[in-house]
């Protein structure tokens, strides 16, 4: 028999029948007429030319082939109903897309889902690293943290928190005061676009009121992330935001010898303003503010 004519109608009926016993119930799980259903179980054995069923007095019970027939069947609509109901609660759930800067993804963001999903089990997020700008008119992103002064036209923003840098490095560097940074690398890495306010080292010797020492040697990243994993690894000092490395901070694997601590730039959270913001997208963009308020600005 061929798959474009398989009797599926009585296939189901067979399967209710034989998993249940009895015509009258399968009849009443399919909601039709106990003879309905022995019309469709003698329909499919004339088409088939097998016996499914012997019909006694008050029960049915199943011949040879449709003991055979009945398991391939069941085990085939439970994996229909399974599939079904997977794909259904896929499509029931919320997602809320959230793009940012690579190193915020991974320093800020990553290490608060724990709490996202705590709080918020229903809805999903998809973070959505780059450092490059996303167009929110023309993409599915839902919330952008933008890093910088604004304006931000066609957008809705609104100020998250100033970041702070500092120097930081691996506590076995031995690093106590500004003396000891002509002795090791300067761990850098390089912005995006180069404004005068930029946390750089030489904006921070000069807010240390201190000559930036002539035999201190580099070691420059194009991420931020990258120029915080050499601090942990001991390569150097590093001129890096403090939100960032927060929880390296709170383990020991970084220290903060000395300051002074000099403002970065402020991160905004941004929406698309020709978008009216869901429900979902304003609990995610209240959760953000929220984690935001929590991050001490003194620290």
């Amino acid at each position: 028999m061929q798959r474009r004519s398989l009797p599926l109608s009585g296939l189901r009926v067979f399967e209710a029948a034989a998993r249940l016993g009895s015509f009258k119930a399968a009849a009443r799980e399919l909601a039709v007429t106990p003879t309905a259903v022995s019309h469709q179980i003698r329909a499919l054995e004339a088409q088939t030319g097998l016996a499914l069923f012997d019909r006694h007095v008050r029960r049915v019970s199943l011949t040879d082939a449709g003991a055979q027939l009945y398991p391939v069947l069941r085990d085939g609509f439970d994996a229909f109903e399974a599939t079904l109901a997977r794909l259904t609660q896929q499509r029931a759930r919320v997602q809320v897309t959230i793009s940012a800067t690579n190193a915020f993804t991974v320093k800020w963001l990553v290490p608060r889902m724990a709490d996202f999903r705590n709080r918020h089990p229903g809805i999903d997020l998809q973070l959505q690293a780059s450092d490059d700008i996303v167009d929110l008119r023309s993409t599915a992103v839902d919330i952008a943290i933008r890093y910088g002064r604004g304006p931000y036209p066609g957008l809705v923003a609104q100020p998250l928190f100033t970041d702070r840098f500092a120097p930081v490095a691996n506590p076995r560097l031995g690093i106590g005061s500004p003396d000891d940074l002509a002795r090791v690398p300067l761990i850098c890495f390089d912005w995006k676009r180069r404004r005068p306010e930029n946390p750089t080292w030489e904006r921070w010797f000069a807010a240390a009121e201190r000559a930036q020492p002539r035999q201190a040697s580099q070691l420059r990243f194009s991420d931020e992330g990258h120029a915080i994993q050499a601090a942990v690894a001991g390569h150097g000092v590093a001129l890096v935001s403090l939100a960032l490395v927060a929880e390296e901070l709170e383990a020991g694997h970084l220290v903060q010898p000395f300051g002074p601590v000099i403002d970065g730039h402020t991160y905004h959270l941004a929406m698309y303003a020709g978008r009216p913001p869901s429900a979902p997208v304003q609990a995610v963009a209240h959760w953000l503010t929220t984690q935001a308020a929590w991050q001490d600005p003194e620290e």
